[in-house]
């Protein structure tokens, strides 16, 4: 059943979501999580068979408004391709600047569960990624970009590496610099450089 379709649960997701994005997966007690939806332990383990589920579940919920929120970035700007990948780096940038901002929830959670690999929030984490991959080749491909499968990897290994690299220094500059970098790359394999 969807989040939309039963209501506490998705008021358990969504309490979910706050707190494991501001203090992390291992951090937050399912009591936690219970309390800040304002429900009792019991209810959530009756819609969720345990923290891991729900976990999964919170990965699950950001997947599409995360794809739809870049993906309006990608639309809304102008120009070109590289025009258009810059503007999801810039707004990136512009997010990371805000106080509450934590970094990649994705990259975090799959951090805390690097030892399980086969974790399903991890796999959770894999598909959203992979997801941003294929869509970005998509519309890297339908503006003639040449090799749009292997750019696409390209300008997603550069927005996590420098995920990773505002973790560690708490510098939005890094999206920035991943930007220029991504776009170098797109105008490298545009049409008009044949």
């Amino acid at each position: 059943m969807s989040e939309k379709a039963n209501p506490t649960r998705k008021r358990l997701v969504d309490a979910a979501a706050k707190l494991f994005y501001a203090e992390g997966i291992g951090r937050v007690s399912v009591d936690a999580v219970a309390e800040k939806a304002g429900l009792t332990k019991r209810t959530l383990y009756y819609h969720f068979k345990s923290k891991d589920e729900l976990i999964t579940a919170y990965l699950d919920s950001r997947d599409q408004p995360n794809l739809k929120q870049m993906a309006g970035w990608f639309e809304a700007a102008e120009g070109g391709a590289d025009k258009k990948v810059t503007a999801i780096f810039t707004h990136l940038a512009r997010v990371a600047r805000h106080v509450k901002w934590k970094g990649c929830g994705f990259l975090r959670t799959a951090a805390e569960l690097a030892a399980m690999p086969g974790h399903p929030a991890v796999k959770a984490g894999s598909r959203h990624k992979s997801n941003f991959e294929k869509w970005l080749a998509g519309e890297l491909s339908s503006h003639g970009v040449r090799e749009p499968k292997m750019l696409a990897r390209e300008i997603v290994l550069l927005m996590d590496g420098a995920f990773s690299s505002m973790l560690i220094h708490h510098d939005p500059d890094y999206i920035t610099a991943a930007g220029h970098a991504a776009a170098t790359l797109v105008r490298a394999r545009s049409p008009d450089k044949d």
